[in-house]
């Protein structure tokens, strides 16, 4: 969890069908839900320039390698071993120190949006933001969850991001093809029922807007539903 005080910021997220930004700004915070691409001209909140300044993109293509293990040189080598690589798909690594690791990712999944967004929105200094996987800010905030059985999702044009922790330990972190809610609700308590967790005791939250009615769908199974970000 970034725990630096900024007076304003935004946190956008990316994917194949356009985006959700939330803003904190005068102590006042905003979530804008999930809106279509053609919106970005029209979103006030993105014309202006904040603070801090996060971009997140809904990348599939994403693998975590312990630091003792990692090599800059074989970053594709081992993304390669567990995602389907293009020879034109770009590799790059950010490291993740709260688990011992590094985050190595394609942000190569067939869509500008991200960065046009990096583009558009810059912070108060006028820079661009670095575009990361979403998978990289779950990783960063999952233990910011009060609960010891700490679970953190994003879910997007069929795929589920998903972390689950008990303490300071890492559990879980995979991306699942869901087609739909009611399938990443199934990978969800697969992984949990796996890894022995009992939903009625744990907290999940939600780095991605639900709808009403997933919302609903998750709170007859988990004692609590927190939408963060």
């Amino acid at each position: 969890m970034n725990t630096e005080v900024y007076n304003s910021r935004i946190s956008i997220q990316v994917s194949l069908s356009g985006y959700s930004f939330k803003t904190e700004e005068g102590g006042k915070a905003f979530s804008s839900g999930w809106l279509g691409a053609e919106k970005i001209f029209t979103s006030p909140e993105l014309q202006k320039r904040y603070d801090l300044v996060e971009i997140s993109l809904m990348t599939e293509k994403c693998a975590l390698v312990p630091a003792s293990f990692f090599v800059p040189e074989d970053a594709r080598t081992a993304l390669a071993e567990v995602v389907d690589l293009r020879d034109t798909d770009q590799v790059e690594y950010v490291g993740v120190p709260a688990f011992g690791a590094v985050l190595v990712y394609s942000l190569s999944v067939d869509e500008s949006l991200s960065r046009l967004v990096s583009t558009t929105v810059l912070d108060t200094d006028g820079r661009q933001s670095r575009v990361l996987p979403e998978m990289y800010y779950i990783l960063r905030d999952i233990l910011s969850c009060t609960d010891y059985n700490k679970i953190m999702a994003s879910y997007r044009d069929g795929h589920l991001h998903l972390a689950i922790a008990q303490g300071k330990s890492l559990l879980l972190a995979n991306v699942f093809p869901a087609q739909d809610f009611t399938t990443a609700q199934y990978f969800i308590f697969l992984a949990m029922k796996k890894l022995q967790l009992n939903p009625e005791v744990s907290t999940i939250s939600f780095r991605t807007p639900l709808s009403p009615e997933d919302e609903m769908s998750l709170y007859r199974y988990f004692k609590a539903v927190e939408i963060c970000g």
